[in-house]
């Protein structure tokens, strides 16, 4: 945190910083909330870009020390034949050399990743065909409030609050570089709807007691919600294989979240709500849901006369779901207690099809994936001043 200043100095001086920080963004204050500088993707992504020169000063030790090792992992365009192309997913456990790599191809998109919250189950996506790595999943738990999920599943409050546990959030899934010139992000995301992701939910939390209830809650995946970082999603957009839908458009969030607020800044509205003795500043993400950060500035901006539609950043991200269960919506409002997933595929099947449906074809289209070389990946990790910009990235999941 930043030197110790009077309350009343703290105060002056975070708004200070806040506005400034937000004019250096491009935000305009407008009726609605603050105004981006624009509405295309590319405004979107200067937009996240103090956000992720942020988070590679944060990680630039990491990178130093473990870049030079982990880049064998990543594909140069020679190595890649599209039509031999076969997915495999590997669990990644904490702590792990698994977990590094992942750590690592997570820092190289132009939007920074969330660091998901309570229950989390990454994924490395390989190509057995040449040992090199595709691209990543990470599925944790969804926000309890959003809206155009709610309203598809048209659930109570009581039942929401019952079987959310059957629900997850996919908060990273993208392809790397070259795999996402070949469109790999559409075949890394359709690979949530397999029975491996459903089987390695199963058996992490299928007897999984709540956090604060206790109790043993039952849960069998039955739905996963994901949503764009960059407004409108070419990759999840009619994501379909063999007749089968694999994600659908649902509507759009209110573009209400937190990304815009810099961690110095946040760190600092901490310490004001404890000069307030305010209880958020002492509270922690774990076990205090994906919107804690939210409400922590929220609690911030109104105690300093502050309006909280600072929170709303203007960037609306659409919103897709992904049905494991065919009838995914009676098991989430309680009428069903048996799932039906007879027709879910493996990784193997999914990744014969995507293979087929986009890799080949966009390799005949778009050869240039060829000319990557896994180098490449470590100006992707310099920051995008001086690094070329990847095709597909991952989705991202902030505060909303």
């Amino acid at each position: 945190m930043s030197r110790v200043l009077p309350t009343l100095d703290l105060e002056a001086n975070i708004k200070h910083r806040l506005r400034r920080h937000l004019r250096k963004l491009g935000y305009r204050a407008s009726q609605n909330g603050l105004q981006p500088p624009g509405q295309t993707k590319d405004s979107f992504r200067a937009v996240h870009a103090a956000q992720r020169a942020e988070c590679l000063r944060r990680e630039k030790q990491f990178i130093a020390a473990e870049s030079g090792r982990l880049i064998q992992h990543f594909a140069s365009g020679s190595e890649v034949v599209p039509r031999c192309v076969r997915p495999r997913l590997e669990l990644v456990a904490p702590e792990s050399r698994s977990a590094q790599l992942f750590r690592l191809a997570s820092l190289t998109w132009s939007v920074p990743v969330s660091h998901g919250y309570g229950r989390r189950m990454r994924f490395l996506v390989w190509d057995d065909s040449n040992g090199k790595l595709i691209g990543l999943i990470a599925l944790g738990d969804p926000v309890f409030n959003l809206r155009v999920r709610d309203d598809l599943i048209g659930w109570t409050s009581k039942q929401r609050a019952e079987n959310l546990v059957n629900v997850m959030d996919a908060y990273v899934l993208g392809a790397v570089p070259p795999y996402s010139m070949l469109l790999g992000g559409k075949l890394v995301a359709s690979l949530v709807r397999t029975r491996e992701i459903r089987s390695t939910f199963a058996a992490r939390y299928q007897d999984a007691r709540g956090i604060l209830s206790r109790k043993k809650k039952h849960a069998s995946l039955a739905m996963v919600t994901t949503s764009s970082s960059l407004g409108r999603s070419a990759l999840y957009n009619r994501l379909k294989l063999d007749g089968i839908s694999y994600f659908e458009s649902i509507g759009y969030t209110g573009g209400w979240g937190h990304f815009h607020i810099p961690q110095k800044l946040f760190d600092d509205m901490r310490r004001y709500l404890d000069s307030q003795g305010h209880s958020y500043a002492n509270g922690h993400e774990y076990g205090n849901g994906p919107s804690w950060r939210l409400r922590t500035i929220r609690a911030a901006l109104v105690l300093m006369g502050m309006n909280d539609d600072l929170l709303r950043h203007g960037i609306g991200r659409e919103v897709f779901v992904c049905r494991l269960a065919a009838n995914a919506k009676r098991i989430l409002r309680g009428e069903s207690v048996r799932p039906y997933c007879r027709k879910l595929r493996t990784v193997e099947e999914v990744g014969a099809l995507a293979r087929e449906r986009w890799l080949v074809p966009r390799a005949e289209r778009r050869p240039e994936y060829g000319s990557w070389t896994r180098d490449q990946i470590l100006g992707l990790l310099r920051g995008p001043a001086r690094s070329q910009k990847p095709q597909q990235g991952p989705k991202v999941a902030t505060g909303i």
